[in-house]
């Protein structure tokens, strides 16, 4: 299986213009390894703050979402999946279920990834990694 390439900016030779390189994701890891530990811990530090904000405002959205689709039909989606769709279900339910499962995935994914970087931004960055 091919590697992916990741294509990042650099700064030209002369300084001033941007050019775009492409790196596999190792030749990334070896150049981020290559800097001081307070400055590789920087990074992270920055990155995962940075990520957490996006993710929460994903999370939100999501959440919104489900919630919208909770005050419209007055049930939940876990007891909607019980109990199926109504016989008499139009097209707009059924598309609304198929968003409303959507956005239930993302509420469970978003909440995962949040947890996982908390856990990152709590903990800290051990010496040597």
């Amino acid at each position: 299986m091919a590697e992916e390439e990741v294509k990042v900016p650099e700064l030209g030779k002369e300084g001033d213009k941007m050019s775009i390189v492409t790196l596999t994701p190792q030749a990334i890891e070896g150049l981020f390894s290559s800097l001081p530990q307070d400055e590789r811990a920087a990074i992270i530090s920055y990155g995962v703050a940075i990520r957490l904000s996006d993710l929460r405002k994903r999370l939100f959205l999501a959440e919104s979402k489900v919630k919208h689709f909770e005050e419209k039909y007055q049930i939940t989606l876990a007891e909607l999946d019980a109990d199926g769709l109504p016989d008499d279900a139009n097209y707009e339910m059924h598309e609304d279920y198929i968003l409303w499962h959507h956005w239930a995935e993302v509420v469970e994914k978003t909440e995962k990834a949040i947890a996982s970087l908390e856990e990152i931004a709590s903990s800290g960055l051990r010496a040597g990694e």
